[in-house]
């Protein structure tokens, strides 16, 4: 019969502080991510800087890896939270660890923002809700890095009717054309229009240029009893209101 007493004997624990696991440490990134789910769920989305909110975007997927250095470096190009939302695809996709599906999310997160803040103004009259149309107008256009010239539509109630780009261009210019807004308001039904565009420069200062284009567009309208209720310019360094400023 086989000598059981000399068979080796199956290590219970571990001797001279030796310390063996049945399963594999957890990488350091997933004890992070869950920290941060907790405090987002503990102590709210205001709670995190802008750094963790990214990260929270980019868990579902890079799963696998510390995103922390990915969400700093979409902050460190493109210079703040709101700049990473406006970014195009080709300029995510050039951070490393980003690739066309993470900047797809972001995009389609961005676009949600943006038709959110577009329901916050929408069923009420819009010049009732000023708050909410800054807020709506920063965050549409404010961090773009060409200039865009929108128009919001208006109906009798001052409710908006649509938001509609009428002109893009460069850093410093975008075309517009006094009578095809004009057309357009006219086939969406307009009694008024709030007029708005950005200054990727920074600087929200109405031009010698945005002035007179302004009054081409209202001599545009007047025939058809079309009103312009103000022209918003939107730039990193806030809003500027022709109406306020006497402009109109």
């Amino acid at each position: 019969m086989r000598d059981l007493h000399r068979l080796p004997k199956r290590l219970s624990h571990a001797s001279h502080g030796e310390r063996l696991t049945d399963t594999p440490a957890r990488p350091h990134w997933q004890g992070h991510r869950d920290r941060l789910r907790g405090k987002l769920v503990q102590r709210g989305a205001e709670a995190l800087d802008d750094y963790e909110l990214l990260e929270t975007l980019l868990f579902a997927f890079i799963p696998r890896r510390d995103v922390k250095p990915v969400a700093k470096a979409l902050l460190s190009r493109f210079g703040s939270l709101s700049g990473v939302f406006a970014a195009d695809a080709k300029q995510l996709t050039k951070v490393d660890g980003v690739g066309t599906t993470v900047a797809a999310y972001i995009k389609a997160t961005r676009e949600i923002g943006a038709r959110t803040g577009r329901e916050e103004i929408a069923g009420r009259p819009i010049i009732s809700s000023w708050t909410a149309l800054l807020a709506y107008v920063r965050g549409q256009l404010q961090h773009e890095t060409r200039e865009q010239f929108r128009v919001l539509f208006l109906d009798r109630k001052n409710q908006l009717i649509a938001d509609e780009l009428m002109g893009q261009g460069t850093v410093d210019h975008a075309p517009v054309y006094p009578r095809e807004i004009a057309r357009r308001a006219l086939e969406v039904s307009a009694s008024a229009l709030i007029l708005v565009h950005n200054h990727p420069s920074g600087d929200p200062t109405p031009s010698r240029a945005d002035i007179d284009i302004t009054r081409e567009i209202i001599d545009a309208l007047a025939p058809f009893e079309i009103r312009v209720h103000d022209h918003l310019i939107a730039a990193k360094h806030g809003v500027t209101s022709f109406k306020t400023e006497g402009l109109i």
